[in-house]
């Protein structure tokens, strides 16, 4: 790996915060990597490392590190040398006549315009920093959201198993019956043909899992995984706090906190915008030699702009307005976070109460009538389809079980996301 996607300092500051933030020490999105898996926390450790989007803050960041510099610095002090009256006619047709000025020259600021220069170097770097931040949770929240994604399609592969098995199981229940007499061979072709749809969901499954492998590899730039799939558990679940606490821990998350820098960005241009309209004084001191006589003599003289801060108006104005603009950005942006947070939220104890109650309730009850079914058809007291249907209303409830699962692990992540804290 070359030196440019070395893990920086910055990175290795934000690795324990992604690693609590997006339940790494939580059982419902990783635990410990096998031989074959990959955990979560090894998935981020990986991204932080070697992906390319997140180092091009470390450039920009280099960038405006150089600007703050230069902001820090006077202004410049200029030497110059003017030659006048040599190589003319008459009486300058000779460098005798000549008169040579040395000077130097400068510009001296007032309004404190370097200090406003330098303050707004500093907040952007503050902003830059901020962005990264919440740059840094955008990937990591898509990272995790595939990594949820994989486990579930695991999940999936699972019960499409388990279905595979049933189907093999009834065919050999319907062959035996077939040729006892008991049931006729049409009901044969259709446990075959329900085992043939069953390997092809099964081998759909896998397929799609295997692209969920290549795209969680190419977060940090992997193109031949060296593992299988990933570890991971979608059915334990944090109870969450309430709405009002969890909105109230989000007030220190960078997406709230943003808001506050872009303020303080737009407070420091409109401070140098307003410093423009102090008339800056230019400068000049030096010595003036005659090569007539021999003498020497010195020169002094100030420059002063007229009506800058008419001038300036302008641009002051539109700082200014600038300025109150965040305001409005703010409170559109927290309305909209408000949003976000509620949804993730309630969909989040949507979630989490189905899986409950499927676990509890619905899938134990489905389980029975199963293999209640089975024994009523072996008897022949029920039909071919009944025993189908028991036994797709099961594996349909536990699809619908992932699904909730899944979901409600997605909507934790959004939330520790957004709050930048573990619940």
């Amino acid at each position: 790996m070359s030196s440019s996607y070395r893990l920086g300092e910055r990175a290795r500051r934000l690795v324990p915060l992604c690693l609590i933030v997006f339940g790494l020490f939580n059982a419902p999105i990783c635990a410990h990597a096998t031989n074959r898996n990959i955990s979560l926390a090894t998935a981020i450790t990986k991204t932080l490392a070697q992906n390319p989007q997140l180092h091009q803050y470390d450039l920009k960041q280099s960038g405006l590190a150089s600007q703050l510099a230069t902001q820090k610095l006077r202004p410049r002090v200029s030497a110059s040398v003017e030659v006048e009256n040599f190589a003319g006619s008459g009486d300058y047709a000779s460098s005798k006549s000549a008169e040579t000025t040395l000077a130097l020259s400068s510009v001296m600021e007032l309004g404190d315009k370097r200090s406003a220069r330098v303050s707004l170097a500093s907040t952007r770097l503050q902003l830059l920093e901020d962005e990264r931040k919440i740059f840094t949770l955008d990937i990591l929240g898509a990272l995790t959201s595939n990594f949820i994604k994989a486990i579930k399609a695991q999940e999936m592969i699972a019960v499409a198993k388990e279905g595979l098995d049933l189907a093999k199981h009834t065919l050999t229940v319907v062959k035996k019956r077939a040729v006892q007499g008991a049931v006729a061979d049409l009901e044969v072709k259709r446990a075959a043909a329900a085992l043939a749809q069953a390997e092809l969901r099964l081998s759909g499954l896998q397929q799609s899992h295997q692209r969920l492998v290549m795209k969680l590899a190419s977060f940090w730039r992997e193109t031949s995984p060296a593992w299988d799939g990933v570890d991971g558990s979608l059915y334990n679940f944090t109870s969450p706090p309430s709405y009002s606490d969890l909105y109230q821990r989000a007030s220190r998350s960078p997406f709230i906190t943003r808001y506050a820098s872009d303020a303080r960005l737009k407070k420091a241009e409109l401070a140098l915008a307003q410093t423009q309209s102090s008339t800056d004084i230019s400068w000049q001191v030096g010595v003036r030699r005659f090569e007539e006589t021999g003498d020497n003599a010195l020169i002094a003289g100030i420059s002063i702009p007229l009506f800058s801060d008419r001038r300036n108006a302008s641009e002051t104005n539109s700082a200014r307005a600038a300025y109150d603009e965040v305001e409005y950005s703010k409170q559109y942006g927290l309305a909209k976070f408000h949003v976000q947070l509620y949804e993730a939220y309630s969909q989040y104890q949507q979630h989490a109460k189905s899986v409950r109650v499927y676990q509890q309730t619905i899938i134990p009850a489905l389980v029975s009538i199963l293999s209640d079914t089975e024994k009523a058809y072996q008897a022949g007291r029920y039909r071919y389809q009944d025993w189908i249907i028991a036994q797709e209303e099961l594996l349909t409830a536990k699809r619908a079980l992932i699904d909730n699962a899944a979901a409600a692990s997605l909507n934790q992540a959004i939330i520790e996301q957004l709050i930048a804290e573990p619940l």
